[in-house]
């Protein structure tokens, strides 16, 4: 399938422009001063965004007319409930918007039969973890999740596995100027400082590193967040954390 120059929803990809960050901002304002035209711009000018997405979802046997249409209505959502006082890029707060957005319609037009029971509590959690998201511009552990529905851990994790697809944790998620954010790079795990961490001997190595270099290193590996966290966390985007963590692992691992 070739996305890049053929017509999607009478739409010439080839064409499509691609905004630089100031310019999302400034329409961003515009939008949630009233401005019609200016929430036409940004969905234009994000399209490419939605492009480079829907990519990944190329073996599913879906047209891919339909998954443009609903990776542009994650795109909307996205727009509408981005906070401009968050200092996030806008495409870092889209990017997981417009893959749930499509997963949802991959998962009600799924031919493997799940449970209702199972359904119904994994919208639930899913309806959840987005007005959370919202709310808080990160995503909610599973024990938040579990409290807030009074459903136990283990329904909540099995329910939520049951309407997914299977992926890789090298999938791509999204690449941005050639900065990829894989499947794993969104994941956080509480045992990671317990696991590789500890078996490099790092002292010596983490002093070599910049501040920021550090920062990320002990935020992702010994707190245990996400890249996405740290990003919102420090400022920056989750492309660059990612790039950074890299290099930083790259240096400890050559010293």
């Amino acid at each position: 399938m070739i996305l890049n120059r053929v017509e999607i929803c009478g739409i010439n990809t080839s064409s499509l422009k691609v905004l630089k960050e100031h310019e999302k901002i400034t329409l961003l304002k515009d939008i949630k001063n009233g401005s019609t035209s200016a929430r036409d711009k940004l969905v234009m000018g994000n399209l490419r965004l939605v492009l480079s997405i829907i990519k990944r979802f190329s073996n599913r046997g879906e047209k891919v007319d339909d998954l443009f249409q609903i990776g542009c209505i994650g795109l909307m959502k996205s727009i509408d409930n981005f906070d401009i006082s968050h200092n996030v890029r806008f495409s870092t707060y889209a990017v997981p918007m417009i893959i749930g957005e499509i997963r949802r319609h991959l998962r009600d037009n799924n031919s493997i039969r799940v449970s209702r029971s199972y359904k119904d509590i994994a919208y639930k959690a899913i309806q959840f973890k987005e007005k959370y998201i919202n709310e808080n511009n990160k995503e909610p552990t599973i024990e938040e999740i579990s409290d807030n529905l009074n459903i136990k851990k283990e329904s909540i994790v099995i329910s939520l596995e049951a309407i997914v697809d299977p992926m890789s944790l090298y999938d791509s998620v999204y690449s941005d100027g050639g900065d990829t954010i894989y499947v794993m790079d969104q994941i956080g795990d509480k045992n990671d400082d317990n696991n590789w961490v500890d078996e490099i001997v790092l002292k010596e190595s983490i002093k070599k590193l910049n501040n920021r270099e550090k920062n990320i290193i002990s935020l992702r590996f010994l707190k245990g967040k996400t890249q996405m966290e740290v990003a919102d966390e420090i400022g920056i985007s989750q492309a660059q954390v990612s790039r950074l963590e890299k290099n930083a692992i790259s240096k400890i691992k050559n010293n």
